[in-house]
């Protein structure tokens, strides 16, 4: 009840911790409920609790600072666990929040709950990303930035790409949650995106994209100059093939890109 009142990051946290353990208590007496009948042997039954849910892993036996290494673990083994640097992965719709969790509430405030534990691991910066594109189940996918990121202040966010994130359909503004909202902004979060934006880009005067056809020449201020192969799909969907004379073709979803008309 102390860290429930307190209402600060830090114990919030601690609340999370203590109600994971109480979850995994449960869980472990329920799974082992016939086998444990009659047993009174308590010190082997707390035993095998605790080596199942202890958070120890080989990065905690080595303390040599010198030694630098990445651990890779889900949301969920992170639990419990802070690090100084964080980086988070796969912030996409669909991927996280997962194509089954968007289509309850329920589910979808799981994920966000996990998200806000994945954030609250970092003790100095956190580093979140997301691809443009990828390939899922065999096929080539436009990537939409998750809406979690929209949550987080943007006074919080160094992020020198913005456009993907402020280009954003305007019906996620509907689905915009502060549930956890206020405790970040009371914690140092910040993003550093790998790429840097030259001066020419940031100046870059970008067209109405609507009666893009193919056979069109355009520019890209990353791409550089091209000519539309193939255009498809309507309204947010809409998407152009372009190929490029310096990186080649070009899968392009209109509402993120930037494209002036030759």
């Amino acid at each position: 009840r102390m860290f429930r009142d307190e209402e600060t990051p830090e114990s919030i946290s601690r609340v999370e911790n203590i109600e994971e353990l109480l979850n995994s208590v449960k869980e472990f007496s329920e799974r082992g409920a016939e086998a444990a009948e009659g047993d009174m042997e308590l010190q082997g039954t707390l035993d095998e609790f605790m080596q199942e849910v202890a958070l120890f892993t080989d990065a905690d036996k080595d303390d040599d600072e010198g030694n630098n290494k990445v651990s890779l673990m889900t949301i969920h083994a992170a639990k419990g666990l802070e690090f100084p640097y964080v980086f988070i992965v796969g912030l996409e719709e669909n991927l996280f929040p997962s194509v089954q969790s968007v289509s309850t509430r329920t589910d979808l405030e799981e994920e966000r709950r996990l998200f806000y534990v994945a954030l609250t691991r970092a003790m100095k910066k956190v580093t979140l990303s997301y691809a443009e594109s990828r390939y899922r189940w065999g096929q080539f996918t436009i990537a939409e930035p998750s809406r979690f990121l929209e949550e987080i202040d943007e006074s919080l966010l160094d992020i020198p790409h913005k456009t993907a994130l402020k280009t954003a359909p305007a019906d996620r503004e509907q689905r915009k949650s502060t549930s956890f909202g206020s405790s970040i902004r009371q914690r140092n979060l910040k993003t550093i995106a790998s790429a840097t934006q030259s001066s020419g880009a940031a100046n870059f005067q970008a067209d109405d994209t609507t009666g893009l056809m193919a056979g069109m020449e355009v520019e890209h201020p990353k791409f550089g100059k091209g000519k539309v192969v193939a255009v498809e799909g309507s309204g947010p969907n809409k998407k152009a093939t372009v190929f490029f004379s310096g990186v080649g073709k070009k899968n392009l979803l209109l509402r993120f890109a930037k494209l002036r008309i030759l």
